[in-house]
């Protein structure tokens, strides 16, 4: 096909990390990627699109732009659609599904402006298949059809991936409130963790709960597709072809390594979540690159002599005290684990685990760098740590910062007594 534009959602504080993952990918120049708010736009070929399904592990999804018009009303949305070859595009066999986005639309009915597209697409395909349409399908459609409606513009794109780019395809087992996987790329990406460049570091994950950032990395170690387990809607469009499919995916097979060229640890206080861990793992094929083991984030050692990077989502609220309860019996905390989730974490305070966490980590943790993602701005504080680095992130619609800690022995800040005097940490 002809150059086409592609658009590649993302989520909010990751669209830098996903241009250069867009150029790595497809090797298009520096002026054919544009990054904006929520997203990138690239200019690439048919075979573009198929290798950023395969290979990304930033974006939500890869949509072919269309169609970008100015409306005021629903006429002028049918209007639009009916120009779009949505012929050279799926066939009537196909069923096809219209999602809407809006940023200030002034239609009062977004369901009465998908309506009108998708007559405007059956109308099409009568005209020009003998009266023949294909059928909507709401649930599980082959096509999905994106329109995007701003004040006054309408963009309408065909998408290339079907179900959401984070569903890899092996997480079966999961926890409570789980991390997606596009945000723990996302976090791996923002950290600059490189198992490929000079000096590659450890990665450990000491509150690991299903394996999601360790499998992610444990995949980027092995070069290992994000998207090898999964089937994308591309392949049920016209310009799909199988045998360029299968070269891409024979390509990319090749490059995959048998052995990572650095150790990927990770541990929690939940044996159930370690066993979970330990089968997503399998199903995504890094079962034998990550270490895993059961244990108290507060009293787990350094899983190896290098020192190396500790990048962690940690639990809050009442998984605190499971997390990391030095003392406590083990079945009363595996007890608690088991009742709450991280959800229950974004109100809660934490800061005693988070200042004890703090301790241990610069008793025996020196030379290593520690990454913490979480909606508790005040985070640093709380671990008397000064971060090196603090990265804006977003977990669906919690705000949240990725905080850098270098471990230095003596890096606590010293607290403050009730008189105003400054006392040391232990």
């Amino acid at each position: 096909m002809n150059q086409l534009h592609l658009f590649l959602p993302c989520a909010a504080g990751v669209e830098g990390f996903l241009a250069d993952e867009v150029r790595a990918i497809t090797g298009v120049g520096n002026g054919d990627v544009l990054t904006g708010r929520g997203g990138v736009s690239v200019r690439g070929m048919w075979r573009d699109a198929m290798l950023l399904n395969l290979h990304s592990r930033l974006a939500q999804r890869v949509l072919v732009e269309l169609s970008y018009t100015e409306y005021r009303n629903e006429n002028d949305l049918y209007r639009a659609a009916s120009e779009v070859a949505w012929e050279i595009w799926f066939s009537p066999k196909e069923t096809f599904k219209i999602e809407t986005t809006a940023q200030h639309s002034p239609l009062t009915s977004l369901n009465f402006a998908a309506l009108r597209v998708k007559d405007a697409i059956a109308d099409r395909f009568r005209a020009k298949r003998n009266g023949v349409r294909p059928s909507v399908e709401t649930n599980h459609p082959d096509v999905r059809v994106h329109m995007h409606l701003t004040t006054d513009s309408c963009t309408l794109y065909m998408d290339t991936t079907g179900e959401a780019l984070f569903k890899r395809g092996w997480r079966e087992d999961k926890g409570d409130a789980p991390l997606k996987e596009t945000l723990a790329a996302a976090m791996i990406a923002a950290t600059g963790w490189n198992p490929h460049g000079a000096n590659p570091q450890p990665l450990y994950d000491p509150c690991c709960g299903s394996g999601t950032v360790l499998i992610e990395a444990a995949q980027i170690a092995r070069k290992i597709p994000a998207g090898i387990l999964r089937r994308f809607a591309f392949e049920k469009l016209v310009p799909f072809q199988r045998h360029v499919w299968e070269q891409i995916l024979d390509e990319a097979e090749a490059q995959i390594l048998d052995e990572s060229p650095v150790p990927i640890f990770g541990s929690d206080i939940s044996h159930r979540m370690v066993d979970f861990a330990q089968r997503n793992a399998e199903r995504a094929g890094v079962a034998d690159t990550i270490s895993l083991r059961g244990g108290d984030a507060l009293q787990r050692m350094p899983p190896c002599e290098q020192p190396g990077m500790m990048l962690l989502n940690p639990p809050y609220g009442e998984r605190i005290a499971a997390a990391g309860s030095a003392g406590r019996n083990a079945a009363e905390r595996m007890g608690v684990m088991e009742r709450a989730g991280r959800e229950t974490a974004q109100t809660e305070d934490g800061g005693e685990f988070f200042s004890q966490l703090a301790s241990h980590w610069k008793k025996n943790y020196s030379g290593w760098t520690g990454w913490m993602l979480t909606p508790d701005l005040k985070l640093p504080g709380k671990m008397r740590l000064k971060e090196s680095r603090r990265t804006p992130m977003w977990n669906g619609p919690i705000e949240c910062r990725l905080f850098c800690f270098e471990m230095i022995k003596g890096a606590v800040k010293p607290r403050k007594s009730e008189g105003g005097a400054e006392s040391e940490s232990a």
